[in-house]
């Protein structure tokens, strides 16, 4: 399934790598020219200069802390949605990591704005064995940031010897970071706390208006889930069950103590009453074919959920599904705007009104 559930994947031990051929390359890369540093949307230096005393600054993460002595210009973005934050900040990155596949430079379309005329940012891939630690050096980043990520403490000691390393909070599951807190950890990297603090609070707006226009969000349990082998359902740490909550939803109790510390789980059929809540969001491959299936296994088709209309379909590929599971501060206006209308078809009270697929 298309990028959704990597994560586990992305947790297993990294293979051994050739730190010093990575160091060697990084060296000789170091000699080369300085073009491509980090620029602005418009292609030039950024004209929102940091914060006056900003730097230098020290950041808490899992790993213990880390120490950026001066205003980053080549950012390396090791977390899978960590470029969307950096982007709204006025920074391009030179290097991304893809999860979800088909954007250049692994940049979405609810933030391929923010681009401008700046070079595309350089591609770089996890398959499951961690950071590409080689084509990480040569890109010569005086910053990485690893916040939405499950880096190990070997992958986070490999890539300091590259460049400062701000890997993901101590307090939350590995893929488990709030975005408002992504994008104001990244905004003190940067320089720019108070940006950041003013794209939260933009974004939390939305929010909040979309909880008061509609009311009835915060009467209902909902549960956000996807057909991977068997019923995988999302915990409150992962970034697309908060969406919900943040709408004012509530998840369904006993839905963390199957999850466990993980962003989410495959639960048995024993636990199909989880999913019998007033919403629930489907992340499918095909809204149909997939409907149909989960509909001919009795324990789920006789739920109330189904037979009074309250579910929401979402296709995995194409923008809006991509957009659901990405969760940044950039790519949540884009799906608000299509999810709020779902979700209010669903709670309405009358199962014969439709929940509309969304444009992507």
């Amino acid at each position: 399934m298309k990028g959704l559930l990597m994560f586990r994947s992305l947790r297993g031990t990294r293979l051994a790598v050739g730190l010093a051929s990575a160091l060697l390359l990084f060296g000789a890369a170091a000699c080369g020219s300085d073009s491509g540093t980090t620029g602005s949307a418009s292609g030039q230096p950024s004209d929102s200069t940091p914060q006056t005393g900003a730097f230098p600054v020290t950041i808490q993460h899992k790993f213990g802390s880390t120490t950026i002595p001066a205003e980053p210009q080549r950012i390396v973005t090791v977390g899978l949605t960590d470029q969307d934050s950096v982007l709204a900040l006025g920074k391009v990155p030179v290097g991304t990591t893809e999860w979800i596949g088909g954007y250049k430079g692994a940049i979405g379309p609810w933030a391929a704005d923010k681009l401008g005329s700046s070079a595309v940012p350089a591609v770089l891939k996890d398959t499951g064995t961690g950071p590409q630690i080689e084509k990480i050096a040569a890109l010569r980043p005086d910053l990485i940031l690893a916040l939405y990520s499950g880096l190990t403490k070997d992958q986070y000691e490999l890539l300091s010897k590259i460049a400062p390393v701000v890997a993901q909070p101590a307090q939350f599951a590995d893929y488990g970071i709030p975005w408002q807190q992504q994008t104001q950890t990244i905004g003190t990297a940067l320089g720019k706390q108070a940006e950041a603090n003013k794209l939260v609070s933009d974004v939390e707006a939305r929010f909040s208006a979309a909880h008061q226009e509609h009311p009835d969000f915060a009467k209902a349990t909902a549960v956000m889930a996807t057909p991977y082998e068997g019923i995988f359902v999302y915990g409150s740490q992962d970034g697309r069950s908060r969406v919900l909550t943040s709408l004012g939803f509530t998840l369904p109790a006993g839905l963390d103590a199957v999850v466990g510390d993980e962003f989410g789980a495959n639960i048995s059929k024993e636990r199909t009453d989880l999913l019998d809540t007033g919403a629930i969001v489907w992340i499918v491959s095909d809204p149909t074919k997939d409907a149909a299936t989960l509909h001919a296994d009795k324990l789920y088709g006789d739920l109330n959920v189904v037979k009074q209309g309250r579910e929401v379909y979402i296709q995995e590929t194409g923008d809006y599904g991509n957009a659901i599971s990405f969760v940044s501060v950039l790519s949540l206006p884009y799906t608000l705007d299509r999810l709020v209308p779902q979700l209010a078809a669903a709670v309405d009270g009358d199962p014969a009104t439709p929940v509309e697929q969304a444009a992507s």
